[in-house]
């Protein structure tokens, strides 16, 4: 999964824990998101969907996450379709992953950028990262789950304006809407969100892949077909050995003491 021409992806194993999938975008000056980047970020989601590490961290290498979509793509008709329907796969491969994703947001986040940051779990910026679906600002709309992602995160409202306006949002700012998880010195945020990944990457691995799929499908269904699926998933989880360990070692030493297996 490294023969990559438009993105860095490192696998780092961790002690006592699955390892940790490090995606970095790597399309200089400014990591636009080519049709060619976001087919190879497809194969990377699929890869790690097939076979799921512990947490998945998404970053862009240089100085800035991504600056958008390729333009001169959206602006020839006869590329425009292909690049669309790239985004599409791309960032519902990403948002399928079925363990923990971590966008470590670097500098700039506009457009499709901005919309990837949307399709993680977790989102951890630094301190000068800007964030914003300027497209509005192009006479268009954001195309890539900007209308939608966006929306179910912080609400219609907000989202409305954000989008009408082709608002930008500092790291600080975005925090405040809850669309960042934490926020740290721009040198930091690589290892910040690394921190994180490694914490989620030693944990009951099944539990917290059920919680995510729970989250995420019953968010877009009704309350009482969300609450059939979490109760499923909660009584399943009794037959794993994760959960045999966390409460044995819960009535033995209390809570935040067991070591998982992922199993």
């Amino acid at each position: 999964m490294n023969n990559f021409e438009n993105l860095q992806v490192t696998t780092h194993p961790i002690e006592d824990g699955a390892p940790v999938v490090e995606i970095a975008l790597n399309r200089p000056k400014v990591n636009a998101l080519s049709t060619a980047l976001l087919e190879e970020l497809l194969i990377a989601a699929e890869a790690c969907t097939a076979d799921p590490p512990g947490a998945v961290v998404i970053t862009g290498a240089g100085r800035f996450f991504a600056a958008g979509a390729e333009i001169s793509e959206f602006t020839d008709p006869a590329t425009r379709e292909p690049l669309l329907k790239a985004f599409r796969d791309a960032f519902d491969a990403v948002a399928g992953i079925p363990c923990p994703t971590i966008a470590a947001v670097n500098g700039l986040a506009l457009g499709g950028g901005a919309e990837l940051a949307w399709c993680c779990d977790y989102r951890i910026a630094g301190e000068s990262t800007v964030f914003g679906q300027p497209e509005i600002l192009l006479g268009i709309i954001p195309g890539a789950g900007g209308t939608q992602r966006l929306a179910r995160l912080i609400g219609t409202a907000r989202a409305k304006e954000i989008v009408f306006e082709g608002e930008q949002l500092n790291s600080a700012e975005a925090q405040n809407l809850g669309l960042v998880n934490a926020v740290v010195s721009d040198e930091e945020v690589l290892s910040a969100a690394m921190t994180r990944a490694e914490k989620l990457a030693k944990g009951p691995l099944l539990a917290i892949r059920a919680a995510k799929t729970a989250i995420d499908t019953g968010i877009d269904g009704t309350l009482p077909d969300g609450l059939d699926l979490e109760g499923e998933m909660f009584d399943d989880l009794f037959d794993t050995n994760d959960a045999a360990t966390g409460i044995a070692t819960f009535f033995e030493h209390g809570p935040g003491k067991a070591t998982f297996t992922g199993t």
